[in-house]
């Protein structure tokens, strides 16, 4: 039988374990990326490794998410992060070189290699080829230290694509699809690996947007074969020497099958406040917008603002709406410049901003209160927008701008019959200005460390008896923004961990800190898909500094359960998901035996003196278990 991609990029790089599906199997990671929002926590803890250099083919430290600077706190970090890379060995880019995913798919991505990155949206690198996997910031210190990820094999769906796209349909629509068709929660322990014969009519760009947005999915990645519409991407970037041919064995068996007709696709649009709640975009249509946000690392490529700008030309932005524009990266900005399409964007009413992920995360271009937003994104949870009544929307460019045009949500076959042809590139100007390369020997670097940033905390070993009140109860897909709020406000606390620790479940319940502290830590409840979204890691540390001893949940996402295990919180799930129902906020739950519980795989927890008992799984690896035992990960490591 014969192989899928993903396995034998998998098996190319297994140094532990068993690569088969549901087996723990760890692989080698030959790159690794970071950014300014999970990578100060990172940094600080590969410093605290003790490693002297990094021990990767690349690692790259990315300043792309708090650019603002309102006070020394983002300056401060991004002067550390550029320190810490010139002494460890790791390329810096530079704040306004572009957003980490679009610039590594441009630079430094190469089909066949592995990828870890501090961000939930490195599966873009898929659409080169690659395995590229999120993860949280500790487990990529470690991976920088040389040390193996260890993750459970994943199942493998093929997603076979047939047909093309009609006009004005778009990548955007193909994942909006499989949203629709899976949920939010379809991909959990699965990677996408998508084949047939219509993956030759997708350019590297589109095929990223869809790999990018597989993260909704909750999928541990998803991957694109390495094609000749690969290596001419390759070639248009200088860097046709990177290329190797990759595809699946012809008779690969996989464990799901998803077969999608190209040509059967519309324009769809994701609705408040899910990248799940999908629906056809006429069914949205003439429902006013206030805002139209393009960019991010989904869709900010140049093919499309080519596009953007093709349909701005001669109109104008309607009176109501405002447009805003976020080149994906320098290499986006000076191509638009060159060849007329920045100018025909601002001659059309559109504000341009910088080179970063801005208002993806919360980051400036907050939408008035109770204002619809259009938006070609990732994510449209409930407050990210950072405004807490706005209702987001997520589309593809072209149905933002025809509805920047018109003022309301609107299918673009309004427009015309096809959209105005994009031709790309033969060659993209190549430009270094952006980074900075580490020097050869970088051992007598000073680490520059400003006032707000403070060592990532500890605790000690986990006791063997677990005692604490249910600090709180939650539902079902609560995300890594409901437990720690990116935005301007608090996102500049991130190497901070007491500071930022007074943000935890803010939008939730603001009176989360203060509970915990005055309790002396405790429990969280939840209900299925607990910690999806985005990798930050801070969802778990901070509340680790809070004194969080465990969450009790239906089911968890795969990069916040990971989290949890590296700061020695337990990820519990309910043996009976109907348990669920039985324990409320204010219990106090006990569980006894501890290490004996984890070594069975099974914990017996008691609800108060006369409450209900019940069972809890703990399905922890060898490894999570001395982790968990340990008190956390970094203590393993140093002990």
């Amino acid at each position: 039988m014969g192989e899928s991609l993903t396995y034998k990029i998998i098996g190319a790089h297994r140094a532990e374990g068993t690569a088969e599906p549901g087996r723990p199997v760890a692989i080698r990671i030959d790159q690794t990326l970071t950014q300014d929002a999970t990578g100060t926590a990172a940094c600080l803890q590969f410093e605290a490794m003790g490693v002297d250099h990094v021990r990767t083919e690349l690692s790259v430290s990315y300043v792309d998410h708090n650019m603002l600077q309102a006070d020394p706190l983002n300056a401060d970090d991004h002067r550390y992060l550029r320190s810490v890379a010139a002494r460890y060995g790791i390329v810096f880019s530079r704040p306004g070189n572009g957003i980490c995913h679009q610039v590594h798919l441009e630079r430094f991505g190469v089909p066949g290699k592995t990828l870890l990155g501090s961000d939930s949206h490195t599966p873009t690198g898929g659409g080169l080829g690659m395995i590229a996997i999120g993860a949280g910031g500790q487990d990529v210190a470690c991976a920088m230290a040389g040390l193996p990820f260890e993750l459970t094999a994943p199942r493998v769906v093929q997603v076979v694509l047939t047909g093309a796209l009609a006009p004005w349909v778009s990548a955007k629509d193909v994942i909006l699809e499989l949203l629709r068709r899976l949920g939010v929660k379809g991909g959990v322990g699965k990677v996408f690996e998508y084949a047939g014969p219509g993956v030759a009519a997708l350019s590297v760009p589109e095929r990223a947007t869809i790999t990018n947005m597989g993260a909704e999915l909750g999928a541990t990645t998803s991957v694109f074969p390495s094609d000749d519409v690969t290596r001419a991407w390759l070639r248009a970037q200088g860097r046709e020497d990177d290329f190797r041919a990759l595809s699946a064995d012809p008779d690969a068996r996989y464990d799901e099958v998803v077969e999608l007709d190209l040509a059967s696709l519309e324009p769809l649009i994701a609705c408040p406040h899910s990248p799940g709640n999908v629906v056809p975009v006429a069914e949205a249509a003439g429902t006013r917008v206030q805002q139209v946000l393009i960019g991010s690392c989904t869709n900010s490529s140049y093919e499309d603002l080519a596009l953007t700008a093709a349909l701005l030309a001669g109109r104008r932005v309607h009176a109501d709406v405002d447009l805003a524009i976020s080149p994906g990266s320098r290499q986006v900005l000076s191509t638009i410049a060159a060849d007329g399409a920045l100018a025909r964007m601002v001659d059309a009413g559109a504000r341009i901003l910088e080179v970063a992920c801005g208002p993806c995360i919360g980051m400036g271009q907050a939408p008035p209160s109770g204002a619809v937003t259009l938006r070609t994104f990732n994510r449209n949870f409930e407050g990210r927008s950072g405004t807490p009544d706005a209702r987001s929307y997520l589309c593809s460019p072209a149905v933002a701008v025809a509805s920047a045009l018109n003022g309301c949500i609107t299918d673009p076959r309004t427009l015309a019959d096809a959209p105005p042809p994009i031709e790309r590139p033969a060659a993209f100007a190549r430009n270094d200005a952006g980074f900075i390369f580490p020097p050869e020997k970088g051992g007598d670097v000073e680490i520059v460390r400003g006032p707000n940033i403070k060592p990532i905390p500890r605790r000690g070993p986990m006791p063997d008896r677990l005692e604490g009140v249910v600090l709180l109860k939650v539902g079902d897909n609560v995300t890594t923004d409901h437990i720690m709020p990116a935005g301007a406000k608090v996102l500049p606390l991130r190497s901070n961990i007491p500071a930022i620790s007074e943000f935890v479940f803010e939008r939730i319940d603001p009176t989360f800190p203060r509970r915990a502290r005055e309790a002396g830590g405790g429990f969280v409840v939840a209900g299925e898909n607990y910690g999806q979204g985005s990798s930050r890691e801070h969802a778990a540390l901070a509340p680790m500094h809070l004194g969080l001893i465990a969450v009790l949940a239906r089911s968890f996402s795969r990069i916040h359960r990971a989290n949890l295990v590296n700061f020695g919180i337990l990820p519990l799930t309910f043996a009976d998901p109907a348990d669920y129902e039985r324990v409320e906020q204010g219990a106090r739950l006990a569980i006894e035996d501890v290490a004996a519980g984890l070594e069975a795989g099974r914990l017996t927890v008691r609800a108060g003196a006369d409450g209900p008992r019940f069972e809890a799984l703990a399905e922890l690896s060898d490894r999570e278990r001395e982790i968990v035992l340990a008190g956390g990960r970094l203590n393993l490591l140093r002990r």
